[in-house]
């Protein structure tokens, strides 16, 4: 599946604008991972969110049921990202993966961690050796359940 027609005249209008997905989610009352993950077609606006987002960007209001629509989620090509920094996710995910799981079934028990009761914060933090990017994830645990 590739990416949400709407991702293209979005990001357009976006740098256009000079607005950041910071700015975009103050105005949507939303984080601004949330908000890059609604230009991708990978999360759903309240009519509410997608009026004033259409607004924010002098778009068609006409729009907004695209914006409404509950997406695929994950369905995007290439399975093996090429993007580097996407890559890099994948290879963090290739050699810390079985080390992560293992960690948290040590602390939680048998479970997964929830992608749907989930948040995801970008933060940059200086560092004299070079700025630092610090990605936290906060998902709620979820235990299988024997039956």
């Amino acid at each position: 599946m590739a990416l949400s027609p709407l991702t293209p005249m979005l990001l357009a209008a976006k740098a256009r604008l000079g607005l950041s997905f910071a700015d975009l989610g103050g105005r949507l009352g939303a984080d601004e991972v949330w908000v890059a993950a609604l230009f991708y077609g990978q999360a759903t606006a309240t009519v509410d969110q997608a009026n004033s987002l259409l607004q924010a960007l002098e778009l068609d209001p006409a729009l907004a049921p695209q914006l409404t629509t509950f997406p695929v989620k994950g369905a995007l090509d290439p399975v093996i990202p090429t993007d580097p920094l996407l890559y890099r996710f994948y290879e963090i995910l290739q050699v810390y993966g079985l080390p992560l799981k293992d960690v948290i079934q040590e602390k939680f028990g048998d479970g997964i961690m929830s992608a749907i009761d989930f948040t995801l914060h970008v933060d940059k933090v200086a560092d004299p050796k070079g700025d630092r990017v610090k990605v936290t994830m906060n998902g709620k645990f979820l235990p299988y359940k024997a039956w």
